[in-house]
């Protein structure tokens, strides 16, 4: 089991780098062997939904994609129709909150929309192209109404986007569907290449050289970091540590878990269901010491941080991240506003 997880995340390894390569969601959904009966699943209005699907079905977790119409006057339409019908094009996703969290795909979302724009997005025009988050599970509702009042809250423009139960759903015509994998030069508003650049900006966390961070940082936690040393298993002051708030890296300070997903595995070091966001980590096969590992490391600065395991809960999606404490620099909830974290307060529920 282990060796199909090493490869299976190799090749979303590769993948990443190269998108255009193939469809990311055959390979992403079973990288980490966390494939659920019961997906969550949310309709997402952006524009034209031939692009709106094909950036998603580049998102890690992301399991299952169509489009359709949805939120109209009527329980029938069609492409002819929508315009008749107030129907809105939509792509219904499915995803696995064990590898991508709830705000990671709103955060996708408004990445590639104007969410000021009314019944418009890039050249096409008209209410069929509004924007809009639509649920069909009620559990989701304040979680979509808290995440554009955050938006909201950054901005004096009023944000366009319809925010409501989802009704009236139809299923595009099968022309639609997977348009762009279909016709690789088709018409797409959204730039398709964002779904393999960081979510977040970047450009704050720096990495120091390897002088500076002889400095900076402890003995082990250089030896760790940066010649992929392991720790005495219970000696982390993070092994038995349940306060609230992020890990980020000790080298870079990029936010690498969050305290919601941390569980005592009772192997010593502390441990993690996921990372706090699907860039967050790069994995790479490990034949040191005579065994067969997945390495973790931090996708942003290359330091070393542990291994994944799958011998993790199974209702959180059967992984173990087992990470060195030496790695990680806590950053308590009520820190995240001054020390420059607050957008990623949502993933500490």
């Amino acid at each position: 089991m282990l060796k199909y997880i090493i490869t299976t995340l190799l090749a979303t390894l590769t993948l990443m780098a190269n998108p255009k390569g193939e469809n990311m969601q055959n390979i992403t959904q079973t990288a980490a062997q966390t494939k659920l009966q019961n997906p969550i699943q949310i309709y997402l209005g952006g524009g034209c939904f031939w692009g709106t699907q094909g950036y998603f079905d580049r998102i890690m977790g992301v399991e299952y994609s169509e489009v359709g119409y949805a939120n109209g006057s009527s329980a029938q339409t069609s492409y002819q129709q929508i315009s008749r019908t107030d129907h809105a094009e939509v792509v219904m996703l499915k995803f696995n909150p064990n590898i991508v969290d709830i705000n990671e795909i709103l955060e996708h979302y408004y990445r590639i929309i104007d969410p000021f724009s009314i019944n418009r997005q890039g050249n096409d025009i008209g209410r069929q192209y509004r924007t809009g988050i639509y649920y069909s599970d009620l559990n989701l509702e304040p979680i979509i109404k808290e995440f554009i009042k955050a938006k909201q809250a950054k901005t004096t423009k009023p944000i366009a986007i319809e925010v409501a139960p989802l009704s009236n759903y139809v299923k595009a015509e099968d022309y639609h569907q997977k348009y762009l994998d279909k016709n690789p030069n088709g018409y797409c508003h959204i730039d398709l290449d964002l779904a393999s650049k960081p979510l977040y900006d970047e450009s704050k966390f720096k990495i120091p050289s390897l002088s500076e961070l002889k400095e900076k940082l402890s003995d082990l936690a250089f030896k760790v970091t940066q010649e992929k040393a392991t720790e005495r298993p219970y000696s982390s002051q993070y092994d038995k540590f349940d306060e609230r708030g992020i890990y980020v890296d000790i080298v870079s300070k990029k936010p690498l878990f969050s305290s919601s997903d941390k569980y005592d595995a009772g192997c010593g070091w502390p441990s993690f269901t996921k990372p706090i966001t699907t860039d967050a980590a790069s994995y790479h096969r490990d034949l040191s010491h005579g065994m067969e590992r997945i390495e973790v490391t931090s996708r942003q600065s290359g330091s070393h941080l542990g291994h994944v395991f799958d011998d993790g809960p199974i209702d959180k999606g059967g992984l173990r991240y087992c990470i060195n404490g030496a790695s990680l620099e806590f950053i308590p909830y009520d820190q995240m506003d001054t020390r420059g974290y607050s957008e990623y307060k949502v993933y500490v529920k």
